[in-house]
C-alpha cells in the first residue's frame, strides 16, 4: 500500500464500520433500549424541570389506560380458546385449584421474608423528626370498613372478565359448531395483537411521562430521609426474585435470567409506570411464545394479578414493621405470626384498585391495634419510588408462577429462543 492511500482503504475498515452500524441500528431499534433511554431523560426531565415533569403524568397515564383497553379483550380470548381448546374440565379445574395453591404458598414465603429482613436490618430505627409528614386520612377512614369479598370482586374488573371467560370456554366444549368458532375467535384474537404490536411502539412515551411525573412531583431529594427503608424493599424483592424464584425455576430447569432477560421490555416498562397491568397483555403474549399452553397462561396471569402479589405482600409486611420501628412498638413472636395471618387475607385487597395497598396496610394496622395506624404519614411520599419495586416483583412472580404451572401440567413445549417484545 502506498505511502499516501488513506486508513479507510484498509481491507478491514469497512467490514468494521459496516458491523458497527448495524450493531447501533439493531440497539436503537430494540425496545427495551428505547424505554430504558425515555426512563433516564424522563428523570432528568423530573429533577431538573419538575413543573414539565408533573405536566408529563397526562403522557404516562394516557399509555397506560390504552393498554388497560387491551386487558379484558386479551384474557377473555386467551382463557376462553385455552378452555375450549383442552376439551378437558377436569384439568383446567386441576390447574385452577394447583394455581391458587401455589399462590397461596408463595405469597406466604414473601410475607416471611419481609419480616425477617426487616427485623435483622431495622429499617425503621431512624429518628422520625426529619422525615416529612402527609395527610393519610383518606387511607384510615376506608380502612374502617372490613374486608369484604363481594366488594373486592366488583372493584376488580380482570376478576369480572376471567369469570365470564371461563364460563364462556366451558359453555364452547358443549356448542356443536366449537370448531367453526375457536377459528374465528383466532382470528379476532390475531387482530387485537396486532393492534397491542402498534401500541407498544409508544412504550417509550408512556414511560418518559410516567417516571418524569413521579420525579418530578415527588422529587429524589424525598429519597433520602427513607433512603434505608428503600434499601431494605428494594434488597429483599432482588432476594426473593433471585432466590426463591430462582430456585422454584430451578428445580423445572429454567434460569431464572434467562427468563428476566426474555421479560426485559416489560420490566423496564412497569419500572417507568409503576403499573403490573401495563404489561399484562404483553406479558401472556410472551408466555405463550415461550411455550406456555393458552389454557394455563390464560388462568394462571390474570388470577395471579389479583392474588399472587408477591412484591405487594414483601411491602406491606416490611411497612408493618417499619411503622412499628419507628414507634418503638416491640411485637412478640406471636404477634408477628398474627401479622403474617392477618396480611395473608388483607393482601388479597390490594389488586385492582388504585391507592388499595395503603388502605390494605391501614385495615392491617387497624386490625392488630398495637402499632399506630398514623405511621402511614411518613410513608405516603416515597411510597411512589417503591411501587416499581412492587410492581415488578408481582409481574415476575406472575410469569414464574405460570411457568410452573404449565411444566408440572405437561403444558410447556420448548421452543427455539426467540422471545422478542410484542
Amino acid at each position: 500500500m502506498g505511502c499516501g492511500a488513506r486508513q479507510d482503504d484498509h481491507p478491514l475498515a469497512t467490514p468494521v464500520k459496516k458491523v458497527s452500524l448495524k450493531l447501533i441500528i439493531k440497539i436503537a431499534g430494540n425496545l427495551a433500549f428505547q424505554v430504558f433511554l425515555a426512563i433516564v431523560i424522563g428523570v432528568g426531565v423530573g429533577h431538573f424541570y419538575p413543573s414539565v415533569g408533573v405536566k408529563m403524568e397526562i403522557v404516562g397515564k394516557s399509555f397506560v389506560d390504552v393498554l388497560k383497553l387491551f386487558i379484558p379483550p386479551i384474557i377473555f380470548l386467551t382463557i376462553t380458546l385455552g378452555i375450549a381448546g383442552i376439551g378437558n374440565l377436569k384439568k383446567v379445574g386441576r390447574v385452577g385449584i394447583k394455581a391458587l395453591v401455589y399462590f397461596e404458598v408463595v405469597t406466604t414465603f414473601a410475607l416471611v421474608i419481609g419480616i425477617l429482613v426487616a427485623l435483622l436490618l431495622k429499617p425503621g430505627h431512624i429518628n422520625k423528626s426529619g422525615l416529612s409528614i402527609q395527610d393519610a386520612s383518606s387511607y384510615t377512614q376506608q380502612a374502617s370498613h372490613s374486608f369484604n369479598w363481594g366488594r373486592f370482586f366488583m372493584a376488580n374488573l380482570t376478576l369480572q372478565v376471567l369469570l365470564i371467560a371461563i364460563i364462556a370456554g366451558i359453555a364452547l366444549n358443549f356448542y356443536r359448531h366449537r370448531e367453526k368458532a375457536l377459528v374465528w375467535l383466532e382470528k379476532i384474537a390475531k387482530v387485537v395483537y396486532q393492534l397491542l404490536r402498534y401500541v407498544m411502539y409508544l412504550a417509550p412515551l408512556g414511560a418518559f411521562g410516567g417516571i418524569a411525573f413521579a420525579v418530578g412531583k415527588f422529587g429524589l431529594q424525598t429519597l433520602v430521609p427513607l433512603g434505608k427503608l428503600m434499601f431494605c424493599v428494594y434488597l429483599t424483592m432482588f432476594l426473593f426474585i433471585t432466590l426463591i424464584l430462582g430456585a422454584i425455576l430451578r428445580y423445572y430447569k429454567i434460569s431464572i435470567w434467562k427468563f428476566l432477560k426474555s421479560i426485559k421490555e416489560e420490566i423496564l416498562l412497569v419500572l417507568a409506570t409503576s403499573s403490573s397491568e401495563a404489561a399484562l397483555p404483553s406479558l401472556i403474549n410472551k408466555l405463550e411464545k415461550m411455550g406456555c399452553s393458552k389454557s394455563v397462561v390464560g388462568l394462571v396471569v390474570p388470577t395471579g394479578y389479583s392474588f399472587n402479589l408477591d412484591g405487594t405482600s414483601i411491602y406491606l409486611s416490611m411497612a408493618v414493621l417499619f411503622i412499628a420501628q419507628l414507634y418503638n412498638v416491640p411485637l412478640e413472636f406471636g404477634e408477628l405470626l398474627a401479622i403474617i395471618g392477618i396480611l395473608m387475607i388483607t393482601s388479597k385487597g390490594a389488586a385492582g384498585v388504585t391507592g388499595s395497598g395503603f388502605i390494605v396496610l391501614a385495615s392491617t394496622l387497624t386490625a392488630i391495634h398495637k402499632i399506630p395506624v398514623e405511621g402511614l404519614a411518613f410513608l405516603l411520599g416515597v411510597d411512589k419510588f417503591m411501587s416499581e419495586a412492587r410492581a415488578i416483583t408481582n409481574i415476575i412472580g406472575n410469569g414464574v408462577a405460570t411457568l410452573v404451572i404449565a411444566k408440572s401440567e405437561n403444558e410447556f413445549k420448548e421452543v427455539p429462543e426467540n422471545t422478542e417484545s410484542v
